[in-house]
């Protein structure tokens, strides 16, 4: 039995917390947040037996496995730290931190106590994504030649919101935005040229976003990411000799075509048990049962190459974090 604790008590906590149900070995034993109302709350809304009013005080739990952080991205480095000095393993909510030094923190703090650490980029353990890097893997559409993503959110999001609030680390590109670039770095690497433009708020964030990254083998990568309207949030894998469709959300996506030169389409289908959070958890749980400090699915060194393409991204469209 792997016994969960989850540090923050907001939305995606609880759908987390609703996914863990539908896992064998998976307990939710705790809840921490930084007030004992919330926690205490959250523990009666979702049949968790231990309520912390302190970070602190649930990374201290002895009876716990791992923690899964879902606080918004500008207290990942603190909230994981915290659980990383208690010695428990973390799943810690995309993007990492907010940017590449405070994530290299994490992974060479994880490293060096001997502590398993992931990325909760959901998407990479998603299974149908993982037959579809199969199959481009096995020659179903040649090379990869092109790339396009686009995750946009139609909002109003008003200044204090996660999405603007410059203090939360907000805008589109942390929090939509990595999703096409993720998917480009799973099925290409690190591109050689990267290029980029936004639309800045008030406030100082990204609020429309456009992306093109080059890779020398000469294949390219269209992304995008807003909130300033709702786009179809699809993706588009091209090779030389087919295409792969994933429709809305590409991300999680009900099912995949795929079109082979000269033949028919196949339909993909998917398994749409839950809301797709417990893929990861999964995960988690087959790394800890085999002794491993990090999966082989999200690695560490993918979490840090696409931070580094995220804090590229910023500094040529003009976003910074205190």
């Amino acid at each position: 039995m792997t016994r969960w604790g989850i540090l923050a008590t907001g939305h995606i906590a609880g759908r987390f917390a609703e996914d863990l149900r539908l896992l064998p070995g998976a307990e939710l034993v705790a809840v921490g947040s930084r007030t004992p109302k919330s926690a205490e709350l959250f523990a009666a809304r979702h049949g968790v037996p231990r309520a912390y009013g302190s970070w602190a005080e649930l990374a201290a739990d002895p009876d716990l496995d791992v923690i899964y952080v879902a606080t918004p991205h500008a207290a990942h480095h603190e909230a994981t730290m915290t659980c990383l000095a208690g010695d428990k393993a973390v799943l810690v909510e995309k993007p990492c931190t907010l940017d590449l030094a405070t994530s290299t923190e994490l992974v060479e703090t994880a490293r060096a106590r001997g502590v398993f650490l992931m990325e909760a980029m959901w998407m990479r353990t998603n299974p149908l994504i993982l037959r579809v890097v199969e199959l481009i893997a096995a020659g179903a559409i040649g090379d990869v030649t092109s790339v396009r993503a686009d995750f946009g959110a139609a909002g109003p999001f008003p200044p204090e919101h996660r999405m603007r609030a410059r203090t939360l680390g907000g805008g589109a590109l942390l929090d939509l935005g990595v999703y096409p670039l993720s998917l480009a770095h799973l099925l290409l690497g690190v591109p050689q040229h990267v290029h980029a433009w936004a639309k800045l708020g008030p406030e100082g964030v990204d609020e429309n976003t456009g992306m093109v990254l080059g890779w020398d083998s000469g294949a390219v990568a269209t992304l995008s990411c807003g909130m300033v309207g709702a786009t179809g949030i699809t993706a588009s894998i091209t090779g030389t000799t087919g295409r792969i469709d994933l429709p809305e959300p590409f991300y999680r996506p009900g099912s995949a075509l795929l079109h082979r030169l000269g033949a028919e389409p196949e339909t993909i289908p998917a398994d749409l048990t839950g809301g797709g959070y417990q893929h990861e958890a999964v995960e988690v749980q087959r790394c800890l049962a085999a002794g491993l400090t990090e999966s082989p699915l999200v690695p560490h060194a993918a979490t840090l190459e696409v931070m580094a393409l995220l804090d590229g991204i910023r500094e040529r469209i003009g976003v910074s974090y205190a």
